[in-house]
């Protein structure tokens, strides 16, 4: 298949790109490099099946561009910022790629009949009042608060991917992502994993909103990128239209995260507790049955294998920092 990964130069883009070659198909990443880095692709570039397309997804698809892309058969919409640290400094940005951005591509899909997957976040359940969150629930999420830029941005790319299903009858498959770890993670990204990674490899204190206890669930990218394309490759019967959470019901407390990081690490930094910033979620666990159940997915890297070869990336570019 002829495949586009929009944000493709991005952390779990670049993995999703590398496992795609591997299946032998041809791929182009799109990206403008907003928070993509050239260098996670670098290794691709001379792979006779790989190309770069730089375009901001914002404006059209079209010209010279889509000549570039040739026939798409299938397209995954991952091009978004999703880092905490950028909602305070590019949210008109982050808000437009969600609406505008997500428009172009869906169009680009509508075009191309090309099966589509939109990657929306657990964000979408904001502070849920759900435990674990199925993906019936409708979520507990502000609309104006500091995070609304991006939670409401994917709510609203969720909702004009179901009006192009309905609509257009195209293929659309939506995937919530849940908090996801690896190889090539920003190490300024913002999130507690590089966080309490790169605090602890520099001797810094480990920085702990709250008490700590508000949870989170990881997954390991080859663990995400292999329930993306487990939900792009099955049948329209099975997936057309239809949101799966991905990601790892092994739910850990912050603090726990920050003290198991910090040992693998070898580090004595203290832990430093800091106030909780506005709307962070308290408790977040996908459900995954519907995927399991329907498609066969679950993860497969457990924590303590996941985090030593995230730890041993770091380590090779913090000292290049």
């Amino acid at each position: 298949m002829r495949v586009v990964v929009t944000g493709g130069a991005g952390f779990i883009g670049s993995h999703l790109c590398e496992a795609l070659l591997a299946e032998g198909h041809e791929v182009t990443a799109v990206d403008n490099f907003l928070t993509g880095s050239r260098a996670n692709i670098a290794h691709l570039e001379g792979e006779p099946r790989f190309s770069l397309v730089e375009h901001d997804i914002t404006m059209p698809f079209g010209g010279e561009v889509e000549a570039r892309l040739g026939k798409v058969d299938a397209l995954f919409h991952l091009a978004s910022p999703a880092s905490p640290a950028d909602f305070s400094k590019i949210p008109l940005e982050i808000a437009i790629i969600n609406s505008q951005g997500t428009h172009n591509v869906l169009e680009l899909a509508r075009r191309h009949g090309a099966k589509y997957l939109l990657t929306s976040t657990s964000e979408a359940y904001g502070d849920p009042l759900v435990h674990p969150q199925t993906e019936d629930y409708r979520g507990n999420v502000s609309t104006t608060g500091l995070r609304a830029c991006y939670d409401e941005g994917k709510r609203f790319a969720e909702a004009i991917t179901s009006v192009y299903v309905r609509e257009y009858g195209v293929d659309g498959r939506i995937v919530r992502i849940f908090n996801t770890y690896g190889p090539r993670m920003n190490p300024e990204d913002g999130r507690s994993v590089p966080n309490f990674i790169t605090q602890a490899l520099r001797g810094k204190p480990l920085t702990v909103y709250g008490e700590g206890k508000q949870t989170r669930s990881y997954c390991y990218v080859s663990d995400m990128v292999a329930g993306l394309m487990a939900v792009m490759a099955a049948p329209a019967e099975k997936a057309k239209g239809v949101i799966f959470n991905v990601g790892n019901p092994d739910e850990r407390e912050i603090l726990a995260f920050a003290q198991i990081i910090r040992e693998l690490c070898g580090s004595d930094s203290p832990i430093e507790y800091q106030v909780m910033p506005q709307d962070d979620p308290v408790r977040r666990c996908p459900d995954i049955t519907r995927i399991k159940t329907r498609l066969g997915w679950e993860p497969r890297v457990p924590l303590e294998e996941g985090l030593p070869k995230t730890i041993e990336w770091f380590r090779s570019v913090i000292g290049d920092m």
